[in-house]
């Protein structure tokens, strides 16, 4: 038998559900409530911070779902994009997600991987003489190297596994998720019934420091919950593995982020119940604490560390792997139109792009020695709402464009939902600039790179067509 040349249809809606949780619930549920604490002062506060990113993150999931369950196809918002705007925007959007959006969560994902290893099993220190060389200012790629190394041995191991075909992926995805679930359900029940718990301060919404919360502070902390709810929209990249995409992608997204807010709202209050707001600033500060490990820590000692270590461990494993297991798949849509390196095409015999998934996976470990957690996460947020936002209008667009093509799903709340997110993007896209000008600068610069390689891949495959019919000319002559 040959090399296939297609992907396979062969799954079902519970793994949509399945894989639209794995990609979101990873490291943002543990870490990012630090952030959030010390941006805004307030348990209240942070706790509306959640609930809004919930509920934005939502809204696009209701808008992008109206899109997927129209134009489902495997590549995600790369395909869709061509139907809604032309070729080229299709293509920056795709190079976006290889250079910034997920790469870089890949590379975030499993960096935390690392930092919950390193608090199990101390790594060995690495190169501790070369930790402050730096590139430009900006990037120490020696800093913490032995748990960069890690992270970066994990990606290698986790393309490798999804190599072996995308039913190997998806069983290990669902053993993951049960786990996971069972160890945060354990931690709310545990954690809400402790004897310091202190469920009323999660309602006060006055700060530490006594000064008003500011709009550009609420969307600053922000920006951490949207890591935490990141990664939904890569069930649209394998779109054309999935049984009756047009009606199981749209479901699977609505049902698997209601899930997730439901979750993050009840693990959180769990977190500021027996956690201070000084005491998660303090945890901030530090750099190189967990905020759900020092939570668990306050009730269970060190035996509760040791468990939510361990919890980090296998959530973010889960959500490398389910990010991995995606991501690769746009690539080998751009790659199959001559849009891509053209080796990214090629499917293995497990009908797996597997070229795709080794390109991936080199970048990702670059991007590893980039940069810090939050420095990775904040450039992907910023990125990704751009998109986000695109997609969105892309629902007024193809209303106007196919008016009368079925849809599966329709946007609830149209025409008032679609377009108070797209407002939202760009007040979210100028926030980003203003406060995080490094981080904005640095996904801007990346994304940019996509203008000449448009340009190059343009001309090889106008050059390409051309051969052939110089080729026959010659011939014809002769």
């Amino acid at each position: 038998m040959g090399t296939p040349s297609k992907l396979n249809r062969s799954l079902g809606l519970s793994f949509v559900i399945a894989v639209v949780i794995g990609n979101i619930i990873g490291s943002g549920v543990y870490k990012k409530v630090a952030p959030m604490a010390s941006e805004l002062h307030s348990a209240g506060w942070v706790l509306i911070a959640w609930a809004l990113g919930g509920l934005i993150t939502l809204l696009g999931a209701l808008s992008n779902a109206e899109v997927a369950g129209l134009l489902a196809s495997t590549g995600g918002e790369y395909a869709y994009y061509k139907k809604i705007y032309n070729r080229f925007f299709a293509f920056i959007y795709g190079w976006s997600l290889f250079t910034v959006i997920q790469t870089a969560g890949i590379s975030s994902l499993a960096y935390v991987f690392a930092q919950s290893l390193n608090s199990i099993v101390p790594l060995p220190e690495l190169f501790p003489s070369l930790s402050t060389f730096t590139i430009g200012g900006v990037f120490y790629p020696f800093a913490d190297f032995s748990v960069k190394l890690t992270a970066i041995i994990l990606i290698l191991l986790l393309t490798w596994v999804n190599t072996k075909g995308v039913k190997t992926g998806a069983g290990m995805s669902s053993i993951i998720l049960l786990l996971v679930f069972i160890g945060i359900f354990t931690i709310v029940a545990f954690g809400l019934g402790s004897k310091g718990a202190a469920v009323s301060n999660t309602v006060n919404l006055s700060t530490v420091n006594n000064t008003p919360v500011t709009i550009s502070a609420l969307f600053t902390a922000m920006l951490s919950a949207f890591w935490a709810y990141q990664g939904w929209a890569a069930i649209g990249f394998i779109g054309g593995e999935i049984k009756d995409a047009r009606r199981n992608i749209p479901k699977g997204i609505a049902i698997g982020v209601f899930v997730v807010i439901a979750i993050y709202l009840l693990v959180n209050v769990t977190y500021l119940s027996v956690l201070s707001i000084p005491a998660l600033e303090q945890v901030h500060q530090a750099g190189n604490k967990i905020a759900a490990i020092e939570a668990v820590r306050s009730f269970w000692g060190g035996n509760g560390a040791l468990f939510m270590s361990v919890l980090i461990l296998v959530t973010t494993l889960g959500c490398t792997h389910a990010t991995i297991l995606a991501s690769a798949r746009p690539y080998f849509a751009m790659a199959r139109e001559g849009m891509f390196f053209k080796k990214a095409a090629k499917l293995n015999k497990a009908q797996t792009p597997v070229n795709s998934l080794i390109f991936q996976g080199i970048w990702a470990c670059l991007l590893v020695l980039s940069g810090t957690f939050d420095q990775l996460t904040d450039m992907v947020i910023f990125a990704v709402f751009i998109y986000y936002g695109a997609t969105t209008l892309g629902v007024f667009i193809l209303r106007r464009k196919m008016p009368d093509a079925p849809r599966p799903y329709k946007v609830w709340g149209y025409p008032v939902v679609p377009a108070f997110m797209i407002l939202f993007c760009a007040g979210l896209f100028i926030n980003t600039i203003m406060t995080r000008p490094r981080e904005a600068g640095i996904g801007l610069v990346l994304m940019s790179t996509g203008l000449p390689m448009y340009w190059w891949l343009t001309r090889k495959n106008k050059l390409e067509e051309k051969q052939p019919e110089d080729e026959l000319k010659q011939k014809v002559d002769a």
